[in-house]
């Protein structure tokens, strides 16, 4: 038996990552699990390393949880920064720290490849995310999330439009 170690996923991986995101996306109260769509996002990523990574925590050959960063460029940065996408530990192993050791590998990641900022949403009312992630030197933004639904068969829940 090996203890719980943390690589990078690899398209054998997806299956398994696939329902990590669908364990996740029951509840989170803006997304609908949809392990079709979730396969194609998580198989782009995958295929796209440039854009992001997802590092997955391992034991004896069984994900146990899974990390997924994307890359992008903020220009109050000057630099490239990272947007924290999931953190999901399966419920059967929550609550042994293995959620802070994937979040540190990710943030010492961040560090050596001198990323400027990790910028991550969560559920208003999930108040054990948001104290996980405050235990963790995350601080709540003066900016306030928003977004536009382009798609008809996003799996994001919009709220009802304003007719224009």
């Amino acid at each position: 038996m090996d203890g719980p170690h943390i690589e990078q996923a690899t398209l054998e991986d997806l299956p398994h990552l696939t329902e990590l995101l669908t364990e996740l996306f029951t509840i989170e109260g803006d997304f609908v699990p949809d392990p079709t769509r979730q396969t194609r996002g998580l198989r782009m990523l995958l295929e796209q390393p440039n854009r992001g990574r997802i590092f997955v925590l391992k034991q004896n050959g069984q994900i146990l949880g899974m990390i997924n960063l994307l890359f992008t460029i903020s220009t109050a940065e000057g630099g490239f920064v990272i947007i924290l996408e999931d953190l999901i530990i399966k419920k059967d192993y929550r609550g042994h720290g293995l959620g802070t050791r994937l979040l540190n590998y990710a943030m010492e990641y961040a560090r050596k490849k001198d990323f400027k900022r990790i910028t991550l949403l969560t559920d208003q009312g999930n108040e054990e995310a948001h104290k996980f992630y405050k235990r963790h030197g995350f601080f709540e933004s003066a900016m306030q999330p928003m977004r536009y639904v382009l798609s008809a068969d996003s799996g994001t829940h919009p709220p009802d439009r304003p007719r224009l």
